[in-house]
Formats: structure tokens, sequence, C-alpha cells
């Protein structure tokens, strides 16, 4: 990232003349601490409508790409998708650095005592917190893989009606991929 932990220092402690020095520092520190989520936040962002676009050319692949095609053109999509991906990440995390002082640190600031900001600061900075957040991953893994296997009968009918009724909508033949997926689900329910 350009912006690096102590100009994000820098730029937190210019946003909050109005606050004590003291404060100030403290609210600079926790968006120190902090700048890895705030990236996160940024890289979501950007993702988003990456993933929203490679859902949509999944079911275009599928229903107006030839077969014979297919495989190619999913490349070249993929292709396409990272290259924005890798073009704005940076930009978007860099500008997120810059405007956490004057959103985040503001907030820390008017809605924070001192005392509180230390201690947060004592609890973002605990081992024990520390352990906590580098478990979101497997948290997130082993909550989604039960979830999927426990709704995938469920959601997976409704997922092929919902496109039954979207391309009906659009006035295009029932997609293939929702008559082939239908068989795959009903073994699932085991």
């Amino acid at each position: 990232s350009d912006v690096c932990s102590s100009d994000l220092l820098l730029l937190a402690t210019a946003s909050h003349a109005q606050s004590s020095t003291s404060k100030k520092d403290l609210v600079a520190r926790i968006l120190v601490l902090q700048q890895p989520a705030i990236e996160q936040t940024a890289q979501m962002l950007v993702e988003r409508p990456a993933l929203q676009l490679q859902q949509q050319a999944g079911v275009a692949l599928q229903t107006r790409v030839a077969p014979e095609k297919r495989e190619a053109v999913a490349k070249q999509v993929q292709q396409d998708l990272k290259q924005y991906v890798d073009e704005v990440s940076p930009l978007v995390r860099q500008q997120a650095v810059k405007l956490a002082p004057s959103t985040i640190g503001t907030l820390l600031d008017d809605r924070f005592t001192e005392e509180e900001l230390k201690q947060l600061i004592a609890i973002i900075e605990s081992p024990l917190n520390r352990r906590y957040m580098q478990m979101g991953g497997e948290f997130q893994k082993a909550l989604g893989e039960k979830l999927v296997s426990q709704t995938q009968s469920l959601v997976m009918p409704k997922v092929s009606a919902l496109e039954q009724v979207i391309a009906k909508d659009l006035g295009l033949p029932p997609p293939a991929a929702a008559k082939a997926s239908e068989p795959a689900a009903k073994p699932a329910k085991k």
C-alpha cells in the first residue's frame, strides 16, 4: 500500500485538531491497529461488482455462448475480472486509508472518551483478541460448509425456479443449466 501506518498516523493526528493531543494520539493508534480491517473493507467494495459480473457471466456463458467456446470465453472473463481487481484494489485501499482519519477517526474522537479509547486499544492489542481475529477465516469456513450442506436441498430448487422465472421475464428459453442442476440437487438430500 502506498499509504503506510506512519502516514495514517499523521493523517489522523492532523484531522483531530479540536481534541487533546493525547486523545488524538489514541485515535491515530486505533486507526493504525485497524488498518488491515480498513483495507479489507475497501477490498470487499472492489470485489463486489466483480463477483456480480462473474455470476452474470456464468449465466450468460450457459445461455448465450456456444458450448465449444465456453471454456475459452470463461478463461477470458476470469482474466478480465482479475485484471480489474488487481488494478482497482490498490487505489481503493489507499483511498480508504486516507479517508479513515476523517471518517472513523472523527467518530472515535466524538463518541469515545480518552479513557475508553485506552480501553479499546487494550482490547484490540490483547493476545486473546488477536488469536480470536486470526480464527475469522476458520469460523467462516466451518459455518459456510455446514450451512451449505444443511440448506443446499432447500436452496437449489429455489435457485432453479428463479432462473426459470428470470429467463421467462427476459423472454429467453429456459436455462439449460437450471434443468441440469435439478437432478444434481436431488442426491444431495441424503
